[in-house]
């Protein structure tokens, strides 16, 4: 199955360049129906471009703190000299939001 999803600017060129690994997102429904072996096509929010990916794991926490203690922070989208904050999810999601669906890490290969 193929799902479509979009992403940032930055993060669509770290998958891309092969060092993000892992995508976080709230394990809404939308994603609590995607499956090891799944397609995800993400498309670039900035310039639009389009990127497939295979679905290799699925990892289910509580919230994102537990995701950020279970992953290094490169395969999170993180860069070496960059501090990995759970906090830094709270951009995209309320705290009512990861209390009521907890986080998923998606991990991906660039087909």
């Amino acid at each position: 199955m193929t799902h479509y999803m979009n992403l940032w600017d930055d993060s669509f060129q770290a998958i891309k360049e092969g060092w993000k690994t892992v995508e976080m997102r709230l394990n809404d429904e939308k994603r609590s129906c995607i499956k090891v072996n799944d397609i995800i096509e993400f498309t670039n929010t900035t310039t639009l471009e389009k990127m497939s990916c295979k679905i290799v794991n699925i990892y289910n926490y509580p919230d994102f703190t537990e995701l950020y203690k279970r992953h290094d922070k490169l395969s999170i989208g993180y860069k070496e000299d960059e501090v990995a904050n759970p906090d830094d999810m709270l951009l995209y999601y309320t705290k009512e939001q990861i209390k009521k669906y907890g986080a998923i890490g998606i991990e991906l290969t660039v087909l």
